[in-house]
């Protein structure tokens, strides 16, 4: 199996069966995003301890990519600091625009999401999730 592939099995295994996916009550923070452009949404669910990222899960609509992101990020970010959260979420970002490889010693799986890069009409999919977190970070007064 070629890493192609692989990053495209990872893709589909957090679709089809995604991390954190529904409410979370109690919540600090929650916000509703959409990429008009295809349709994907998200409600993301962020509670804190803190300074950390307690809890986070999501609900939404939307591609595989959009979802699969989502379900991701939410694996990666819970328990992290607020401060760690933000800077991972900015260096996918980075990824996202070409300007970063991934480090996949750092960010495991998420560099499944370096493919999307091949189709750019697709990044802002693989980025609601997190663009909505940095927010969330904001509005939780922890960005």
């Amino acid at each position: 199996m070629s890493l192609e592939e692989l990053y495209k099995e990872v893709i589909l295994d957090h679709y089809r069966t995604p991390r954190n996916k529904g409410r979370l009550d109690p919540h600090d923070v929650a916000l509703e995003r959409n990429n008009p452009l295809c349709g994907d949404e998200i409600e993301l669910f962020v509670r804190f301890d803190g300074d950390t990222v307690e809890g986070i899960a999501f609900e939404g609509k939307g591609c595989s990519i959009s979802q699969a992101s989502a379900s991701m990020m939410t694996e990666k970010v819970e328990g992290l600091t607020a401060k760690e959260s933000a800077a991972l979420a900015e260096s996918i970002k980075r990824m996202m625009a070409g300007e970063e490889e991934g480090d996949v010693d750092t960010l495991g799986d998420l560099v499944s999401l370096k493919g999307v890069v091949k189709y750019p009409v697709r990044i802002k999919c693989a980025l609601l999730g997190w663009n909505t977190l940095l927010e969330a970070l904001q509005e939780g007064g922890k960005g």
